[in-house]
């Protein structure tokens, strides 16, 4: 699990293994993350872009950049908090993901990356 805070936008990740949905034998592991994002601010933000950073257990890295998340791009007022569920496919039982997200203050038009910190994807019992 990982949490940070950039301003006043809380994010949460927790990471989960796919046993059912990987296949080692083919090398081939799938990871869930779970994110929850709070708004902890006196005005509203909108969540407008994300960068993902994916390395596997051997160091190569591959990005995601994108609209928004799941196909949206929430908006949340104060107190408000947004939760959704995505996937990673990796190469290697263990790697790690860290990013941002962009965000919009409506208000102002002024915009800001949210900082997600890095969290561990590894396969129960790989890292001893």
């Amino acid at each position: 699990m990982s949490a940070t805070q950039t301003r006043h936008v809380h994010i949460l990740v927790e990471p989960e293994y796919l046993p059912a949905q990987s296949m080692p034998q083919a090398q081939r592991w799938l990871f869930a993350y779970h994110v929850t994002i709070e708004n902890r601010g006196s005005y509203a933000v909108q969540l407008m872009n994300r960068h993902w950073v994916i390395t596997n257990g051997e160091g190569e890295v591959d990005e995601v950049r994108g609209p928004g998340v799941i196909g949206q791009q929430p908006l949340l007022q104060p107190g408000e908090s947004f939760h959704y569920t995505s996937g990673c496919p990796l190469d290697t039982p263990v790697g790690t993901m860290h990013g941002e997200y962009e965000m919009l203050i409506p208000a102002s038009g002024e915009r800001f990356d949210a900082r997600i910190a890095p969290f561990r994807l590894a396969v129960p019992g790989a890292l001893n």
